[in-house]
């Protein structure tokens, strides 16, 4: 449904050529759009948008629970993702220096998170998000057959998605250009350093 919506405003813009930006969340619909229309593609920026198995740490090992057994305590046990905490240590774990995130950014995530039955929408979302994990081989088979230019900026300290996914990107289209940041999973301040 989210790629649908992001693919009837491309189309709506009359859009036939463009680059992606794609993060996180978002990389799966960048990519699936990708599929779709390949020939519409020009280039990939993947901030911390992860394509590969490898890319996944442990952290996403609740999550894998919760599609395994999509029961009420594998859901719940995902919900403490969505508190203050929770929230503020995706965008503050692996940055050097915590002053540098806004502290905005994550207090404004956890403001539309509070909102009546989003938190419910965000948990559906982890259950589904296993579906972009299937489309891993189509996305890699994709990346070897069109060749599409690369520049994958991964935080090295990513807890989410590590370096590794980032890495990837060169296996299946060694033009590729990675780039490691010394900075975290959310932190796009740009302060990080090349690794």
């Amino acid at each position: 449904m989210l790629t649908k919506t992001v693919e009837a405003f491309v189309d709506a813009l009359h859009l036939t050529r463009y680059a992606i930006y794609i993060f996180d969340y978002g990389a799966p619909i960048g990519l699936r759009l990708a599929l779709a229309h390949p020939e519409r593609i020009t280039a990939i920026i993947s901030q911390n948008g992860n394509a590969y198995e490898e890319g996944l740490s442990e952290e996403w090992s609740p999550l894998r629970c919760y599609w395994s057994e999509p029961t009420p305590k594998n859901r719940e046990a995902l919900r403490p993702t969505l508190t203050f905490e929770g929230i503020r240590w995706q965008y503050v774990h692996g940055v050097a220096n915590h002053e540098s995130v806004a502290p905005e950014s994550y207090t404004l995530d956890v403001a539309l998170l509070e909102r009546p039955g989003v938190k419910e929408i965000q948990l559906d979302l982890f259950l589904d998000y296993a579906s972009n994990v299937a489309l891993y081989p189509a996305f890699q088979r994709y990346f070897r057959e069109a060749r599409p230019r690369v520049l994958a900026i991964w935080g090295k300290n990513d807890p989410l998605f590590i370096p590794p996914g980032a890495e990837a990107f060169r296996r299946d289209n060694p033009n590729a250009v990675v780039r490691l940041l010394d900075t975290g999973h959310k932190e796009n301040s740009m302060e990080g350093t090349p690794a």
